[in-house]
């Protein structure tokens, strides 16, 4: 009876759409379905919406009529424009390689062994977790012309015998918001090359220094080159950050004094909400992205580049 039964049973055979789900590329779509969809709707549907409303003479208020690049040929005469322009590339070139710098600096201190080293990592990135409106009030007070601490501490030490406008004088405040930028990009550089130089094996350094390399030749031409792809990808993320940065600059200065530390999107961002022109903000907002476009190119090929090499 029992073989009778089992030759009689019927074998389930698996539906349609688990059937399409054991092809890799039904399970694929499936997949990545979803992130499409929130791709589409949080970044092209509003990146299309900017390009017809920088094509536009759209405000508030007014959905405007199509213009072409009449917004983009007026922000060739705009010479508020080209600062923000300038102040962008100078604020990121800037800020990059400081933060490089000190970011590869306590990464190598890092990788040492001494006593609560767990600790001071969890010091150091304590300016890359807390809120950036927040640290950015805490240094727009440091910076304050009356009560600014940092003011006070110079003219008891003697360096200063008046009170300093830090925020009042257009090289100073451009000064200011890169000190800021690079205390709180740091800490992300430092982390990151860290964990680039842990993959780094300590037997290649050690067969330099018994060869008679220096402590400058072994960080040259053992640790750099391993650790060289790490710090461009490092590198790409933190200019694409910067380069887009707002709510520092916005914070501290909101583009002042006189429109002198103006960056991309805070300049955006007074045209097209603060005086409510919507397509000329659009056009600002858009003609960043060829920019930051080629430079994201050329990183990457230099990227790539290293990788084969």
């Amino acid at each position: 009876m029992t073989v009778t039964a089992l030759g009689t049973a019927r074998v389930r055979r698996p539906s349609v759409r688990l059937r399409r789900l054991e092809d890799e590329r039904w399970l694929a779509l499936a997949l990545l379905s979803p992130t499409a969809v929130l791709l589409g709707l949080f970044i092209a549907y509003p990146f299309a919406e900017g390009v017809l409303l920088s094509l536009s003479s759209a405000k508030v208020g007014d959905p405007g009529v199509f213009v072409g690049l009449k917004n983009f040929a007026k922000l060739a005469d705009d010479n508020i424009f080209w600062t923000a322009v300038w102040n962008t590339f100078w604020y990121t070139g800037v800020t990059t390689v400081f933060k490089l710098g000190l970011g590869l600096w306590l990464a190598m201190l890092l990788n040492r062994h001494f006593r609560g080293k767990a600790l001071v990592r969890a010091f150091i990135l304590l300016p890359f977790i807390i809120p950036t409106v927040l640290s950015t009030f805490a240094w727009k007070w440091m910076f304050d012309p009356t009560f600014s601490v940092i003011n006070w501490s110079l003219f008891h030490l003697g360096f200063i015998k008046a009170r300093i406008n830090w925020l009042g004088d257009p090289t100073l405040a451009m000064t200011s918001i890169m000190i800021v930028n690079i205390w709180r990009g740091v800490p992300f550089f430092a982390i990151s090359l860290l964990a680039g130089l842990q993959t780094i094996s300590p037997e290649l350094n050690e067969a330099a220094a018994i060869d008679g390399a220096r402590p400058w030749a072994r960080f040259w031409y053992v640790t750099w080159p391993l650790l060289l792809p790490v710090t461009m990808v490092v590198m790409l993320f933190s200019v694409i950050q910067t380069f887009a940065d707002f709510q520092l600059v916005y914070v501290m200065t909101g583009g002042g004094p006189a429109n002198a530390t103006h960056l991309f999107a805070t300049y955006a961002y007074q045209i097209g909400i603060v005086s409510g022109l919507l397509s000329e903000g659009a056009a600002v907002s858009l003609a960043m992205f060829p920019f930051l476009f080629i430079i994201v190119v050329v990183q990457l090929l230099y990227i790539r580049r290293v990788e084969t090499r």
